[in-house]
């Protein structure tokens, strides 16, 4: 394991070892300075700029602690770094049918804001509601805004699939709209052909930049070494740095010959940080001086590196269920051949050489493999040739696993890891160690508990297991409601609402919406949800001054409007419905195009209804509310038998008893 900081040691590591810089780090940050000024530079000149980089290379740090403190001093406006996933413990069913990756995006742009009223916004309208940005002068000043880890976008949630191109849709229109606004996307080297096969709409919006990142070349890793202690009592010696640079760049083959070594051009910024922090916090409390003698007898960086691998791999194994000897075998069988050079492989469908690719795709985050992309091919080898003789040497099993007679694992780290493997993209296996976690949750871990429920909520959601789902939600808040945590029992009972809706028990729905707003009256979102719930009792007459009272409030709340229009259509109120309808084009809702049909059939528009009808249904084939509002509007242009075939194939909810006995009479 990498060494622990012995009594006594220096009051401030300089080294962040594995995790990334942050911007409160920045008086530590060094090797970056001219890069953080090119990327800073690009951003300010061009509408799009893509910075890219294998895996580890310091993407996240460049950005946080390097061209944020850049352009601090700068007339600019900078938001803060955006990504585009947020925590799994908010109950997914709580909000109303979003875009996940606009609800991420504008909570990490403004993380004090409510997540149930950014879910009504897309990224125009947000940047919008901000409003212009202008110097003391009054001249309009460039905004900025970045996404790290775009490659989140495509990371194999069957359900997020859908949401990606509109995504990149709004924000090509975000910055249409705006000739001030200039984009940066930071993403992995190996998915960057797919952002350019998605991404034509944000390259079309104006001049663009690409601006790749790479791993220290010999002066960048020295400045990194070396000038983080500047702010500490100790100092390297003449060639010291230089000595354990040039460890840094040495490999060793182990091949069916003699053993060679060879001197690599590049040093990885990891790989540096692993080995740095060890060194640190091997000195003495009374060492001054890191002399290049010290750095030979204790900078053993095949040691460091191989504990680093070593945790990697056991903490990997036990995420994902496999022998730990299994995969460190595996990994030294695929990416070392026999003459003990980097060997490659080719990632397919869902495996790569035998192993799932959920496995793979851990063992890039952490920093163990890289792939990339060669003939329209994704290919992986180890992430640089210094940790040949680390694998060829690892045994795994660094950190003991459960039931070895140490300590268990505990609720909260099953949690993590259950989250982790979700975003991995293995559904089944989140679910597996959310079980888990449920199981060895003490009685008073009542935080972790609700976090639990709610995160298994979010997973029976997904797959639509509503009953499942209903009695995860409904647990969460009676946890949440021991922790006197009333925001959080509105929105669990919000989330219960919701698929108690969808079993057909509507009265009861009106009942736990009705009890989450008296929780969080002031949540316009849940008041909302109360409105088109009272409407699928099949009283929508009752709906209607609920979001009344929610739109004189806020009366831009485009959720409210969307709902409002959609049961002013249903109503037989084509106008009025049309009036909030057009207010809400953005985002595209298939129900809200479902309404705008039903509305255009009813005033005999029919061209225009059958258009919005193809265009919901591409969308909401198979969701409820937007089958029964296109299969009304085809029974009012005369097309009975698709309307009747279109209420059959609703699955994801299914039609609701009002809505049947509606489509009944009609069909």
């Amino acid at each position: 394991m990498i060494a622990e900081p012995p009594t006594g040691a220096f009051e401030a590591e300089p080294y962040v070892g594995l995790r990334s810089y942050t911007k409160d780090d920045q008086e530590r940050f060094f090797g970056r300075d001219a890069k953080a000024y090119e990327i800073s530079v690009m951003w300010q000149a061009h509408r799009l700029t893509m910075l890219h980089g294998p895996s580890g290379v310091g993407k996240t740090s460049v950005l946080e602690a390097g061209v944020l403190p850049e352009l601090a001093d700068k007339r600019v406006d900078v938001l803060p770094i955006g990504r585009l996933s947020h925590g799994s413990a908010f109950p997914m069913a709580a909000l109303p049918e979003r875009n996940p990756f606009t609800v991420a995006l504008l909570s990490s742009w403004a993380p004090g804001e409510s997540l149930t009223r950014l879910s009504g916004l897309t990224v125009q309208q947000f940047l919008r509601r901000r409003g212009p940005r202008i110097d003391k002068y009054g001249d309009p000043i460039p905004i900025l805004v970045a996404i790290d880890q775009a490659e989140e976008l495509f990371f194999d949630f069957p359900y997020r699939q859908g949401f990606r191109d509109p995504f990149i849709a709004q924000l090509a229109e975000a910055l249409d709209d705006n000739e001030d606004l200039r984009l940066l996307l930071s993403i992995r080297e190996d998915y960057l052909a797919r952002l350019m096969a998605h991404g034509e709409p944000l390259r079309s919006s104006g001049p663009s930049a690409s601006v790749v990142l790479t791993p220290f070349q010999e002066e960048e890793a020295l400045a990194a070494i070396k000038e983080p202690l500047a702010g500490t009592e100790r100092s390297y010696a003449p060639q010291a740095a230089e000595t354990l640079v040039k460890e840094l760049r040495t490999v060793r083959l182990h091949g069916t010959g003699a053993p060679a070594s060879y001197i690599v051009d590049t040093v990885e910024p990891v790989q540096l940080q692993i080995v740095c922090s060890a060194l640190w916090n091997s000195c003495p409390p009374d060492l001054t001086v890191i002399t290049p003698e010290y750095v030979e007898r204790h900078a053993d960086v095949d040691r460091s590196l191989g504990d680093f691998l070593d945790q990697a791999l056991a903490e990997i194994a036990h995420d994902h269920e496999i022998p730990v000897e299994r995969l460190s075998a595996w990994l030294r069988e695929t990416f070392i051949t026999t003459l003990g050079t980097r060997g490659t492989a080719y990632e397919g469908e869902t495996q790569t050489a035998g192993m799932p690719n959920s496995v793979v795709k851990a063992l890039i985050d952490r920093h163990v493999l890289q792939a990339e992309m060669r003939s329209g091919s994704r290919w992986c080898e180890l992430q640089h040739d210094r940790l040949l003789q680390p694998v060829l040497y690892a045994l795994g099993g660094a950190r003991p696993q459960p039931g070895s007679g140490q300590a268990p694992v505990s609720a909260a780290e099953h949690l993590r890891v259950a989250e982790q493997v979700l975003a991995d993209g293995d559904l089944a296996l989140a679910e597996t160690h959310g079980e888990k976690a449920r199981r060895t949750c003490g009685g008073d871990e009542l935080r972790t508990r609700a976090e639990i429920e709610s995160f298994l909520g979010n997973l029976a959601y997904t797959r639509g297991d509503w009953a499942a789902a209903e009695r995860c939600y409904k647990q969460a808040s009676q946890v949440y409601e021991r922790l006197r945590d009333t925001p959080a029992v509105g929105r669990s009972l919000a989330a219960a609402g919701r698929v108690i809706l969808h079993q057909g028990r509507p009265d009861e729905a009106v009942d736990e919406l009705r009890s989450a707003v008296s929780r969080v009256p002031s949540d316009l979102t849940v008041q909302v949800e109360l409105a088109i719930t009272v409407w699928h009792t099949g009283t929508p007459q009752a709906a209607l001054p609920i979001l009344h009272g929610v739109l004189s409030v806020d009366g831009d709340t485009p959720i409210a409007l969307r709902a409002r229009g959609e049961i002013l259509a249903d109503l037989g109120k084509p106008v009025q419905a049309l009036r909030d309808l057009d207010r809400v084009r953005e985002p595209a809702e298939p129900a809200t195009i479902a309404a705008r049909a039903l509305a255009l059939a009813e005033l005999d528009r029919v061209e225009e209804a059958s258009v919005e009808v193809e265009a919901a249904l591409v969308g909401g084939r198979d969701h409820g509310l937007v089958a029964y509002l296109c299969a009304r509007a085809l029974s009012r242009m005369g097309d009975r038998a698709r309307a009747a075939q279109i209420a059959r194939d609703a699955t994801r909810p299914p039609l609701t008893s009002y809505q049947r006995r509606v489509l009944a009479g009609l069909l």
